[in-house]
């Protein structure tokens, strides 16, 4: 079980239907899979939930409606919103979120089942109990190491989602929202960091712009699975729609310099491009 922090691939799924989806021999399918390893990590909620507050997050991002409102600060959208209760217009507005598919799966189905014990063994048993039976590890470093401080790490570079790359970062591709694109987190979360992008086009498989992949494992991995046939119906926006939305509401930045409102054109003259591609 993989104990990298979820990023596209839990993104792309929590906006089914337009999702890509996987048969049940890819490991289940994508969203269910990303959930048990979800599971594994944080032991906060199960994957009926999780699919909820994420649409929700979507649909009213920002507001009081949206579970993690990173509009009432750092501390509250990275982990104060689990420790308070919801706000009123949380509870109202989630009874209008569509969940049929989420509970129409079998998977998930068995996963809020057994969740318990399966979270249990693989996030905290197991870690302990392996060190220790094959490299000789004492219990006090097994589990204060392999599952206390990679779980305190795994959730809090995971949180970075919802509350820094909700408040630190540009956002050149709609300057009206608070979603922004955040390098840091990007390499903390192997993907998820391009968050600008991602609300404004949620549907969009890769949760990244025009290619970014090096830093986003995660489309990666999907692309593999698409490739032997597992993922299909993976859904992009073309690089012509989103040069057309930058120059249209972005606020002229670009993470990679190329493009950026403080480029002189002069730099763009003299620049080599190689395998040049008209869009």
């Amino acid at each position: 079980m993989s104990r990298r922090p979820p990023s596209a691939v839990v993104h792309s799924a929590c906006h089914a239907p337009s999702a890509p989806m996987c048969r049940p021999a890819a490991l289940g399918e994508v969203l269910p899979t990303h959930e048990f390893h979800l599971q594994g990590n944080f032991f906060v909620e199960h994957g009926h939930r999780l699919g909820a507050n994420h649409r929700l997050h979507h649909k009213y991002s920002d507001t009081d409606a949206d579970p993690h409102n990173a509009s009432r600060g750092f501390f509250f959208s990275h982990v104060g919103w689990l420790l308070v209760r919801k706000h009123p217009l949380v509870k109202e507005k989630g009874k209008t979120i569509d969940m049929s598919d989420i509970y129409a799966d079998p998977l998930l189905r068995f996963q809020k089942k057994y969740a318990v014990p399966f979270i249990g063994m693989i996030s905290f048993v197991l870690p302990t109990v392996i060190p220790m039976y094959f490299w000789e590890e004492t219990f006090n470093n097994s589990w204060h190491v392999a599952v206390i401080l990679r779980y305190v790490h795994s959730l809090n570079v995971t949180f970075l989602v919802n509350s820094a790359a909700h408040i630190w970062g540009n956002k050149p591709y709609d300057n009206k929202i608070k979603p922004v694109q955040n390098l840091a987190v990007s390499f903390l979360t192997i993907g998820e960091g391009f968050h600008n992008y991602h609300h404004v086009y949620p549907w969009d498989y890769k949760t990244a712009e025009l290619g970014n992949n090096y830093l986003n494992l995660t489309t990666k991995i999907l692309d593999f699975f698409a490739w032997i046939g597992w993922a299909y119906d993976l859904k992009t926006v073309s690089p012509d729609i989103v040069h057309t939305r930058m120059k249209r509401t972005g606020d002229g930045t670009n993470l990679w310099g190329w493009g950026d409102k403080c480029q002189s054109e002069e730099q763009k003259r003299e620049a080599i491009v190689l395998k040049k591609q008209n869009y």
